[in-house]
């Protein structure tokens, strides 16, 4: 009896010194034996290792039983053409709205193909947000440099990301240009370089801006810095037009009519009906927060004197409901998700069940997509434009196509097709008119918003 009592008393002492050795938060050596006599060495395990050492997680998680090319009929499929490509840069924003426009277009006017100038838009885009930022120091000049604010600023300055109240305020604000009134260029298909030497720029003049001694007003100071990045955006990306001539043609190709317009008469005249900032609804299904409340995030927007992100959260069947109802009536719509998850990008394909990469590393991941939202393992990173449902007999989604912003050699003829349970999972926010929205939930809006910081998990510009 004394022996055994004398081996717990043993056994306690030597629990007792390793807890001890790890109160300072360190790996102990005695931690380490106990890590590596943990780790099972199988020929699995070995087998894993030798193919990791040589290949990428991606191809070697590909999941055999899964290999088949997901079917390419859907029931319902908005008419589109063509397939636009944002090279190296994050605009996918902007061309998923330019898309949603086109397609619209293309269908009300005949349009044998068309495509709207992203870098006419872009190149406001990146003014505007310049002056975002510039404004946002002078509001907040009186706050230390320490402020979480303040310090948020200067870490974001600038960005080519967005959402889609960019875009709706910057359509309403500029109109919009065919893409051959001012086309594409090196510096707007690869945005990294621009980008830098701008950010660069605005931190020096945000310190100029908060160390101000002159007697000039900041806003006075304010419109002397914008003049000089004017001149850099003009010399990036060439000079917007003021007014431009455009030929509309047929479906062969055959003239019908030439008119000479200004970006906002040229959209009055193919969209005069549509109010891009009032006509549309930002709906979201976020899990980590309440359903059918309203949120706004503040400083999330590309115009200071435009619109900050504004979503109503809604349960995700009530968000497939929305869209099955747009694409029934052949109408595309913005959407957004967390693409890089589980992509097929050679076969176009997202799906859940693509890959296996718990069979690979010997473990589960296990978080649903609430715990992902909360821990930064998951959110909105993409825009595409959401054009096809395929629905069973009761009604029910199978799986969804987007039309992607890639060039079309990319994914599945430029599209990704998903899975509904990949849908469910990944897809965050759509943009719906509101016309296919029912007047119980658009009663939900005439909530006031929860105003959310800029640094919210939500805030994640799409690229």
């Amino acid at each position: 009896m004394m022996k055994k009592l004398i081996n717990i008393l043993l056994a306690m002492a030597i629990m007792t010194s390793a807890v001890a050795q790890q109160d300072n938060g360190g790996i102990s050596a005695d931690m380490m034996q106990r890590l590596r006599s943990g780790h099972t060495a199988s020929q699995a395990e070995k087998a894993a290792r030798n193919a990791l050492a040589k290949n990428s997680i991606a191809e070697l998680a590909v999941n055999a039983d899964n290999l088949a090319m997901i079917d390419t009929h859907f029931s319902h499929r908005v008419k589109t053409k063509g397939i636009t490509d944002q090279q190296k840069s994050g605009r996918c924003w902007l061309f998923t709205g330019l898309n949603v426009l086109r397609a619209q277009m293309i269908e009300e006017q005949g349009l044998p193909s068309m495509e709207f100038s992203q870098n006419y838009l872009f190149f406001y885009d990146q003014l505007e947000k310049c002056n975002l930022f510039l404004q946002g120091v002078i509001d907040t000049r009186h706050l230390p440099m320490e402020d979480r604010q303040v310090e948020w600023l200067f870490k974001n300055p600038l960005n080519d990301g967005g959402q889609f109240t960019g875009v709706s305020n910057l359509v309403m604000k500029y109109g919009v240009v065919p893409a051959e009134v001012m086309p594409e260029n090196y510096q707007t298909n690869n945005t990294s370089a621009i980008s830098n030497l701008l950010k660069l720029k605005l931190r020096e003049y945000g310190l100029k801006l908060r160390n101000q001694r002159d007697r000039r007003a900041p806003v006075a100071l304010k419109e002397e810095m914008l003049t000089e990045i004017y001149s850099m955006l003009v010399r990036a990306f060439g000079v917007p037009p003021t007014e431009f001539e455009w030929s509309r043609q047929d479906k062969e190709g055959n003239i019908v009519e030439t008119k000479r317009y200004t970006p906002k008469s040229f959209y009055e005249e193919y969209f005069g009906g549509l109010d891009l900032e009032k006509d549309f609804v930002m709906v979201m299904n976020d899990p980590s927060r309440e359903y059918h409340k309203v949120y706004e995030i503040e400083y999330d927007r590309h115009v200071y004197d435009g619109d900050n992100w504004l979503y109503l959260n809604l349960p995700i069947d009530e968000v497939k409901a929305l869209a099955i109802a747009s694409i029934k009536d052949n109408t595309a719509m913005y959407f957004s998700c967390d693409v890089g998850k589980f992509i097929d990008r050679e076969a176009g394909v997202l799906d859940i069940n693509r890959f296996d990469y718990e069979s690979l590393m010997g473990t589960d991941f296990p978080m649903n997509k609430e715990e992902r939202v909360r821990t930064f393992a998951s959110g909105s990173s993409h825009a595409m434009t959401l054009i096809a449902v395929d629905l069973d007999a009761e009604g029910n989604a199978k799986k969804w196509m987007v039309e992607n912003s890639w060039g079309p050699t990319k994914g599945y003829k430029g599209n990704l097709i998903m899975t509904d349970e990949w849908f469910e999972e990944y897809m965050f926010r759509v943009v719906v008119n509101r016309k296919y929205i029912p007047a119980e939930t658009l009663k939900l809006l005439e909530q006031k918003p929860i105003m959310l910081p800029s640094w919210d998990p939500m805030f994640a510009p799409e690229q």
